[in-house]
């Protein structure tokens, strides 16, 4: 029997006690959320009013980020840059940074919040120690509330677990820090239930914090494609229900406990239109808008993440009111900022009062010295991994896609992944997808490729495992790439024709392993990670596959073939033919 749910009212979070028949334990509730000194909510200090004086409203100040990725250095290249308000490129992010504009950002009362991605696909600073890095910095921020990503469950839901709560990694131990005392924040989920038990929260649906006298309730969700972007091992215990379902429940919750100013804090965006304002709003409706014109008419703000967009928009709710809809870009480049006043008599928010700003985080302030020292703390603990020469390059090796959507970069991915699964797993083929390649190798400025480049390159740290699928499956895995527009990157044993013209599941002819045409009834042990495995990026033909063999990470896969073959050169784009 499953324990009953039960809530915390005081300005903390959502406790939750599932049992062991839902795979976890009483003692998995999440802790108390806290700030560390110096920033605003200090721990022992009140909250004090941004001075609201004894009007008939309460001012309140959120500042937001999402996916933050630990980019505990200035991202570089395109990632560490942005569009500012007056339409300059600007370069943008750094945690030194964002805690310096942060600092000027925030008042008494000030509370920051997350959307999710805050740790997973990680610079090696922070990945070494599975995030504990990023983790502790945005304690130090005075983070209090943010919602699970996707990446969030990168290395599973225990580990998530771990990382709130506190404790050593199960295999690797404890960072130089020592023992992890967990995050200093908390997260939120409203929408990740056990399977064995649909009706008990995972994660805590919800928090409430009282700002100058007044409650605040805040709501987090993520994605519910979640499934099909994670591994599926490490969430094989949850469901992820529909975001919008979710959200009204745990806001039904709030009301029932007399908190009518409602946030929800969802890992879910939409697309923009390129090289806008941070502060615009001209977004491709998607899943985002769907959600934010879905969520209950009593949420009054709702802040996003997932797609790594800058925008501030307003659309109306199921009763007709306007909301503010916002996102903030990604690895820290921008801060949003949102003020909002709360009647004192109603305790509700005063929808007009609400006003929302992209704050990009420049670099031309001074950085924060004490995030400085921090970030150099952990660079000179992992320094020793990350500079290691692991081989050479004869120039950039990019993701920039040819027509048929080939790279060089995840072409060579694919073939450092064949050579390292024909052995042992007998593969002919592999294929990589291409949002499992995160940056670029550039050449700059000696060629040498270090450990760390290949880690941020390939940061999951996947499994490596082989498939045999018959030919026909093959095709119609090839033709799946055109439904969930993605097309995966293929080893140079691997070729095909696609036709630019022709219908959704009649585009690919040709296929043929090594100059030899594949046959429908073939059998073909076909390599890949086990996020595509899974059926991952919605690949769902992929679990069609039999006599699964695992072999080596994908992170070693490419190092070894970096160190086998050195200097590489970029591959030829010519591995998919398309014609008319």
């Amino acid at each position: 029997m499953v324990a009953a749910a039960a809530v915390a009212v005081t300005c903390t979070a959502f406790a939750f006690a599932p049992s062991t028949a839902a795979t976890a334990t009483a003692g998995d509730a999440v802790q108390p959320a806290h700030a560390a000194p110096g920033w605003p909510g200090e721990p022992g200090k009140p909250d004090r009013p941004g001075k609201p004086g004894h009007g008939a409203t309460v001012p309140v100040r959120l500042v937001a980020v999402n996916d933050f990725h630990g980019n505990l250095e200035p991202p570089s290249g395109s990632s560490g840059t942005i569009v500012d308000e007056s339409g300059q490129t600007v370069e943008a992010g750094g945690a030194a940074y964002m805690a310096a504009h942060l600092k000027r950002l925030a008042t008494d009362g000030t509370i920051v919040v997350g959307a999710g991605d805050l740790i997973g696909a990680t610079p090696l600073v922070s990945a070494a120690y599975h995030d504990e890095p990023t983790v502790e910095l945005l304690g130090k921020l005075g983070m209090r509330f943010s919602s699970v990503g996707n990446h969030e469950f990168d290395e599973g839901y225990r580990e998530l677990l771990r990382v709130m709560k506190g404790g050593c990694h199960p295999e690797d131990g404890c960072s130089p820090a020592g023992r992890w005392r967990g995050a200093a924040f908390d997260y939120l989920g409203a929408n990740v239930r056990f399977k064995k038990a649909p009706n008990v929260p995972a994660v805590a649906p919800y928090a409430i914090k009282r700002i100058n006298g007044v409650r605040v309730g805040f709501i987090g969700l993520v994605t519910k494609t979640t499934p099909s972007i994670v591994t599926t091992e490490g969430i094989k215990d949850l469901t992820f229900v529909d975001e919008v379902e979710a959200a009204n429940r745990a806001s039904r919750e709030l009301r029932r406990l007399g908190v009518k100013a409602q946030v929800v804090l969802v890992h879910e965006g939409d697309q923009i239109n390129i090289g806008q304002s941070p502060d615009a709003c001209p977004v491709i409706p998607g899943p985002g808008m769907r959600i934010a014109e879905g969520i209950t008419s009593d949420v009054d703000l709702i802040i996003m993440g997932h797609s790594h967009q800058a925008y501030i928009c307003k659309t109306t709710d199921p009763a007709g009111q306007a909301r503010y809809v916002t996102q903030g870009s990604s690895f820290g480049r921008v801060l949003t900022r949102i003020d909002f006043e709360i009647d004192r008599r109603t305790k509700d928010v005063v929808r007009s009062s609400v006003t929302a700003d992209n704050h990009v985080v420049t670099r031309d302030v001074a950085p924060d010295p004490e995030i400085v020292e921090f970030v150099q703390t952990w660079k000179e603990r992992v320094a020793e991994v990350e500079n290691r020469q692991v081989g050479a390059i004869t120039a950039d090796i990019t993701r920039s896609p040819a027509p048929s959507g080939e790279t060089a970069l995840g072409n060579l991915i694919a073939d450092a992944q064949l050579e390292a699964t024909r052995e042992g797993g007998g593969a002919q083929i592999a294929l990589m997808n291409p949002g499992g390649v995160r940056a670029d190798l550039t050449y700059a400025p000696d060629g040498v490729v270090t450990y760390g480049e290949a880690f941020t390159v390939q940061p999951f740290n996947n499994l490596m495992q082989v498939v045999t699928l018959t030919g026909a499956q093959l095709d119609a895995l090839l033709e799946q790439q055109y439904e969930v527009n993605r097309v995966l990157q293929p080893s140079a044993s691997l070729t095909y024709t696609v036709s630019a013209s022709a219908p959704v599941g009649s585009k690919v002819s040709n296929i043929a392993i090594n100059g030899t045409p594949v046959t429908e009834d073939q059998q073909i042990r076909v390599a890949a990670n086990n996020f595509l495995v899974g059926g991952g990026d919605g690949f769902t033909v992929f679990t069609q596959g039999t006599d699964l063999w695992s072999g080596p990470l994908d992170l070693d896969a490419f190092v070894n073939y970096l160190q086998a073959h050195s200097p590489v050169s970029p591959p030829e784009l010519n591995r998919i033919t398309v014609v008319p």
